[in-house]
């Protein structure tokens, strides 16, 4: 089977700091990959916050547990899994995303850990891998899959890029702006239409 690679936030379910932000009344919270490119200032730009307003992981967990993925998004996966076999790639976090994956019947994820303090702050965190999606659509490509991948930020291009077909999903107009070469779909069963058409070469 080939393989279908997809982004976590904003195609799957939606930004959890966004729903953060919401409930805490934070506004920088908001930022997302969508807004900041270099990951690794995002995060120490949340981590600040987080510190700065004694934030811990119970609470942002517990934003988490009220989360629902998108309307169609189970189901769309279900009838995906018939036909390819689906890795769900993201610079999310494990202690963030098991109540979302149980949702979604739990698909194989892969993302990166946080690091936690005994009384539950969140101090850092640990990547998998530096560039961690295109280097797992890299490596699935060199096991003689073909790799289809569909993303919504500018953390997802890469990946896109490396995949045999990349798709940008829901994308915000300037991401679709700066990478032109991605074929732009918005609903579930379009991307799906544009897996299937590539999947037939």
């Amino acid at each position: 089977m080939d393989v279908v690679c997809l982004d976590l936030e904003g195609v799957l379910v939606p930004e959890i700091w966004i729903q953060f932000a919401e409930s805490t009344g934070i506004e920088e919270f908001k930022a997302t990959t969508r807004d900041v490119p270099d990951y690794d200032e995002l995060m120490q730009q949340r981590l600040s916050l987080l510190s700065k307003h004694d934030l811990n992981l119970a609470n942002i967990q517990r934003v988490i547990a009220e989360m629902a993925p998108f309307p169609g998004a189970k189901d769309f996966l279900d009838d995906l899994r018939k036909n390819y076999q689906l890795i769900i790639l993201s610079d999310t976090f494990y202690e963030f995303a098991q109540p979302l994956m149980q949702q979604l019947d739990w698909p194989t994820l892969f993302c990166h850990r946080l690091k936690v303090s005994e009384d539950g702050q969140v101090v850092g965190y640990n990547l998998r891998q530096v560039d961690a999606k295109r280097k797992s659509v890299q490596f699935l490509k060199q096991l003689n899959f073909k790799v289809y991948a569909a993303g919504d930020s500018y953390n997802d291009t890469a990946m896109l890029q490396e995949a045999d077909v990349g798709f940008l999903f829901r994308a915000p107009d300037k991401v679709v702006a700066e990478f032109p070469q991605f074929p732009v779909c918005t609903e579930y069963k379009e991307l799906r239409s544009l897996l299937d058409t590539a999947a037939r070469g």
